[in-house]
This record gives structure tokens, C-alpha cells and sequence, in this order.
């Protein structure tokens, strides 16, 4: 930690400098914004079939800016806790300050991480399916701290994120801090490379995650491949997991969308156990799907998605999906 404080020293430094200088003149605006992910499935494993309505996301929010420099955003994530006997609780999903001037961006509050933002953006569908580390209890896509993110010319970027680690449905409870560096690389505009890493340790635990991330985008198609690896998972030691993702999308025109997705989970015995310890939950995911915009603001996307578990003594799980997507 001693050996980052002079570069946040820099930044905050440059960033009261920048705000003396500020002498444009600018009306402050705001404008409130809503996310709503919302699907019908039907599911089959064995001789057991399901069928629900699901709401998984609504997201309901506000963004100011105070000036050309600086702004605030607070959102509202309401959401299946997973704890409780309650299905829909509203949490502080986002609460930051926001200073983005040239080729800096810093954020201060309740931030989105940086673990698999840029990998979540390509994937592109959010609404359907989680990228690979957060789909996997990998770490959570918002926490409270600090991060820091700046353009190194047109090819390069870096980006710092300090935060308590316990993600924004748990507040601190620990002196224990997560931090992580990441690198984008841009060789052409069609190109794009991610390398990340982060670490957390906690007494014995030493929790630590490396993830790479290559992406190709052209007017006819997109690509991408990560791969994930985490020791230690939730600092729990000899809990290691890993896999990797491939996915892609072929335009077919301004409205309509195909895609697929394939993601391949794995643990590794730890322990002197038989089997790993999350053995019941590794497995392949098989997904791909058709997404329509009929309108600005509106997506559906019919999908069929295949579970086939590690344990090869239960049976797989094939679902139909119809999920859209509310932005308003």
C-alpha cells in the first residue's frame, strides 16, 4: 500500500489543479435513468421441468453533472439478495464521484470494479448472461474505494482500483484491502487486448486473480476469448478455480443480432480431497440466441442454454430463454 501512495499523491494533485483551471462556463444537469432485466425460461433436467417468470435486475438511478469535470451517479440495484427470506431487496448498487478530464478518469464512493468490466462490456449481453467471473463468484462488479484509469496515448491503458473487497451488498467488515492493476491494449481499432491482477490476502489465505482477455470486431462479426484464474477463492485457502469463456456475435443487420457463448469451469483438489471442492458446481455452459431491438430501448432475445456439470452422475440442464432487456 506505502508504495502506491505517490501515485495517488500525483492524482490528486492533478486533479485540484485541473479544477483551478476550470473557468469554462457550464449549467449543471442531471437526468435519472432505468435498467430492467426480465425473462420467461422453461427448464429440463431428468424427468423435472420448471417454469418461471423472473425479474433478476431493475436498476433505478440519477447521474448530475456538477461540472464539465466533475459528476455524481447513485443507483439502486433491486435484486434477489440470496440471503433471507426476502426475493426483491433494493441495494446501493452505485454512489461515486466521478473527476474525467483528457485522459484521466477517477472515481470515489460506491464504483463499479475493474475485475471484468472491459471483458462484461464485450460480451455485450448482460442482461442474458453474466460474464464469466461474475457468473462464478469470482468477485463482486461493485465495491466501495478508489479507482483511477488513464489513456497512455491511443494504443494503451492502465487502470488502479483499491477497494474493501467485500463487494456492495456486504459493508466492511475488516481492514483487509483489495487491489488491482489492469492493462488495455489497442494495436488497431479492431484489436483489443486485457490483462488484469489482484490481490487480497487475509491470515493464511492469499487470494489472487489473473485474468487475459483478447477481442475482434469487424461490421460483420465480433469475437472474444478470456481466460480466469483465482487462488484462494473468497479466501478460503486451496480453493482454486479457473476456466476460460469464448463468445461472438454476427450482425445481421442495425436491429438483429446472433449470438453464442460457451464457458468451461474448473477447481482444483486442494486439501488431499478425492474430489475438488467445488465439484458439484464445475461444469460447461452451452448458450446461443437471437437478440432484436425493435426499438431504441428495447431488446429481446430468445435463447437456448445447455449445463452439462463435471459430476457426470447428474444430469444436464437444457433451458429455453426469452429475455429482454428496459432501458429508459
Amino acid at each position: 500500500m506505502k508504495k502506491l501512495l505517490p501515485f495517488l499523491f500525483f492524482i490528486v494533485g492533478g486533479i485540484f489543479t485541473a479544477f483551478a483551471q476550470d473557468t469554462i462556463k457550464f449549467k449543471p444537469s442531471g437526468k435519472p435513468e432505468a435498467l430492467v432485466f426480465t425473462n420467461f425460461n422453461s427448464s429440463f433436467s431428468g424427468d423435472k421441468n420448471i417454469n418461471r417468470f423472473e425479474i433478476t435486475r431493475a436498476y433505478f438511478g440519477y447521474g448530475y453533472n456538477f461540472s464539465p469535470f466533475w459528476s455524481g451517479r447513485v443507483v439502486f440495484d433491486v435484486a434477489n439478495p440470496g440471503v433471507g427470506k426476502f426475493q426483491l431487496t433494493a441495494l446501493l448498487k452505485f454512489g461515486y464521484l466521478q473527476f474525467q478530464k483528457n485522459n484521466l478518469t477517477v472515481k470515489f464512493g460506491m464504483i463499479g470494479t475493474t475485475q471484468y468490466d472491459v471483458q462484461e462490456k464485450f460480451w455485450g449481453y448482460r442482461y442474458i448472461l453474466k460474464s464469466f467471473q461474475d457468473q462464478y463468484n469470482m468477485g463482486p462488479s461493485a465495491d466501495i474505494g478508489f479507482s483511477a484509469a488513464y489513456k497512455i496515448g491511443k494504443l494503451v491503458s492502465a487502470d488502479l482500483i483499491i477497494q474493501n473487497g467485500e463487494g456492495y451488498k456486504t459493508l466492511d467488515v475488516d481492514s483487509v484491502l483489495k487491489t488491482g492493476v489492469g492493462v488495455t491494449f489497442t494495436p488497431v481499432k479492431s484489436l483489443l487486448f486485457r490483462a488484469y491482477y489482484d490481490r487480497m490476502k487475509k491470515g493464511t489465505a492469499n487470494q489472487q486473480t489473473t485474468a487475459l482477455m483478447a477481442g475482434y470486431t469487424n461490421k460483420l462479426f465480433k469475437m472474444g476469448a478470456e481466460y480466469n484464474f483465482q487462488n484462494d477463492n473468497n479466501l478460503v485457502r486451496g480453493h482454486d478455480i479457473s476456466g476460460y469463456s469464448l463468445y461472438g456475435t454476427v450482425f445481421l443487420n442495425a436491429a438483429t443480432n446472433v449470438f453464442a457463448h460457451y464457458d468451461y469451469l474448473t477447481s482444483e483438489n486442494g486439501q488431499n480431497q478425492l474430489q475438488s471442492w467445488n465439484y458439484s458446481k464445475d461444469g460447461q455452459l452451452y448458450m446461443a440466441g437471437l437478440e432484436f431491438s425493435p426499438v431504441k430501448g428495447l431488446k429481446f432475445a430468445p435463447n437456448f442454454q445447455l449445463w452439462r456439470p463435471r459430476d457426470q452422475s447428474r444430469s444436464n440442464t437444457a433451458s429455453v430463454f426469452m429475455n429482454a432487456e428496459i432501458r429508459f
